[in-house]
């Protein structure tokens, strides 16, 4: 049995990172690091922000509210703030879906 290397999964994430991940300014993810509470960067002497895996999954709930579906800062604290358990489950189909989806349209373009 050929041994399998696991993918490496880094611990922290600096903010040049976070913002190539979602296409956007590093200035963005400061601006929604300020806006949103549930964002905690570590920041080292110099102020370095290095995000932990959690803080991009809280990330992609921000973006996925505010790019995706057009809601405005104030909608999307108060969705994250009411009931952040349904908004993870909600963005988990959502990510599910989109990926059925690009599933089958693969399966369809490989058919014609």
């Amino acid at each position: 049995m050929p041994y399998k290397e696991k993918p490496v999964e880094k611990l922290y994430y600096s903010i040049g990172e976070v913002a190539e991940m979602f296409q956007v300014n590093t200035s963005l993810i400061r601006y929604w690091e300020k806006e949103f509470s549930i964002i905690k960067p570590k920041k080292n002497k110099k102020g370095n922000r290095f995000f932990t895996q959690e803080d991009i999954d809280n990330f992609h709930l921000i973006y996925h509210y505010v790019k995706e579906r057009g809601m405005t800062l104030k909608g999307a604290q108060q969705k994250l703030k009411e009931n952040k358990e349904d908004a993870v489950n909600n963005f988990a189909v959502v990510q599910s879906l989109q990926q059925i989806r690009e599933m089958l349209v693969e399966i369809r373009d490989n058919l014609e």
